[in-house]
């Protein structure tokens, strides 16, 4: 059955492949979105579908929320500023559009006469800080987060906190306890605990859904807060080498835009992750050193990645996704390796010009005292 779907922030990376896979499902589908300059550089992208409605707005906005809801079954809550570091200097931003933003869309939802069939929310793997780990001595631990003193000293890894031992570090479950290492990811865990909360109290069907690392088409290459891979793309096309923190042994789960709108698809059409939080990444741990060379090998560039060894505030040593919650209770299973998304990505980027503005972001960094 159609349903009429309202998708914040639906202009942006993910929102608009969404948009598609909603419209070829034969839904309707309302796009509400600010056009960020820094995301959006020239307006309404190309991309966007004409099938689409689009209506700008701020989700800030209580009027224009209302306004937008009007008519929806479902809703996929995308809207937020993004970036980790940014958010370290951009603080009002951040926790308005993210925070303030979120509380407006469910005052919105629960003032409005007819309720919402279901709340699908954009949530991070950033809520996590450090990601889990494995202690020889001590079984599994979840380390504190890294001190400036540490990172100063190079001291990349975390030791163990009860018996300083090294660690290794494995898959991260929602069972970690979360612990915020940036504005951005306070904001995401204040999204998801009022969404959670909101759906608790109200019998409102929400799923959050934690996102690892996107990456793929469609991603704001000049935007020097994007995803890392969009980055070093970027970096690569205009010849300069990509600038990789720390010594670039650090893990991630880098996950495909396209098993991630298909997780969205599973969580709006299954009841059987109503009110839980889930990981989705691909559950695969790979180096951002390797995500640079794979990157490299993809584009052809025999440019080699420069490693800082800088630390950058906010970060995290090792984070990638135990996924099994989300197979059990989603039958959400990654279908696009790594190697593949990269070459679907290198395609794309083809047709792109972007503007090389990883420098400009150190820059920004170092002013405010957050890179060293």
């Amino acid at each position: 059955m159609a349903k009429n779907i309202l998708i914040t922030g639906g202009a942006g990376f993910v929102g608009s492949h969404l948009a598609d896979a909603l419209l070829a499902a034969g839904h309707h589908v309302r796009i509400f979105d600010n056009l960020t300059g820094q995301v959006h550089l020239n307006g309404i992208p190309e991309y966007l579908a004409e099938d689409a409605e689009f209506v700008q707005g701020d989700v800030r906005d209580s009027a224009a929320v209302r306004r937008a809801l009007s008519g929806i079954h479902v809703v996929f809550h995308m809207a937020a500023a993004v970036g980790v570091g940014q958010s370290m200097y951009e603080i009002e931003r951040y926790m308005g559009s993210n925070t303030q933003g979120t509380a407006v869309l469910l005052q919105q939802l629960l003032d409005r006469k007819s309720r919402v069939e279901k709340l699908v929310l954009a949530s991070s793997m950033s809520i996590y800080g450090e990601g889990k780990y494995l202690c020889a001595r001590c079984g599994d631990v979840a380390p504190q987060l890294r001190t400036v003193e540490q990172l100063r000293l190079k001291q990349w890894e975390p030791n163990c906190p009860a018996c300083g031992e090294p660690l290794t570090p494995i898959p991260t479950d929602e069972s970690k306890p979360l612990q915020c290492s940036s504005i951005y990811a306070l904001s995401k865990k204040d999204q998801e605990e009022m969404c959670l909360l909101f759906g608790r109290t109200y019998a409102l069907p929400i799923v959050a859904l934690r996102y690892f690392n996107i990456y793929g088409t469609r991603q704001a290459l000049s935007n020097p807060y994007t995803g890392v891979a969009a980055i070093f793309a970027s970096r690569f096309m205009n010849g300069n080498p990509p600038l990789i923190f720390e010594d670039g042994a650090q893990l991630r789960d880098f996950v495909s835009v396209e098993d991630v709108v298909r997780a969205n698809l599973l969580a709006m059409e299954s009841s059987q992750a109503d009110g839980m939080a889930l990981n989705i990444g691909s559950g695969e741990p790979i180096s951002i050193r390797e995500v640079a060379a794979e990157l490299a090998r993809a584009m052809d560039s025999e440019i080699a990645a420069e490693l800082t060894q800088k630390y950058r505030a906010g970060d995290v040593r090792h984070c990638f996704a135990d996924i099994s919650v989300a197979r059990k209770f989603l039958g959400y299973t990654p279908q696009v390796r790594f190697a593949d998304g990269l070459k679907d990505l290198v395609e794309w980027l083809c047709s792109q010009q972007p503007q090389d503005r990883a420098a400009e972001a150190v820059a920004q960094l170092s002013e405010f005292g957050l890179t060293a």
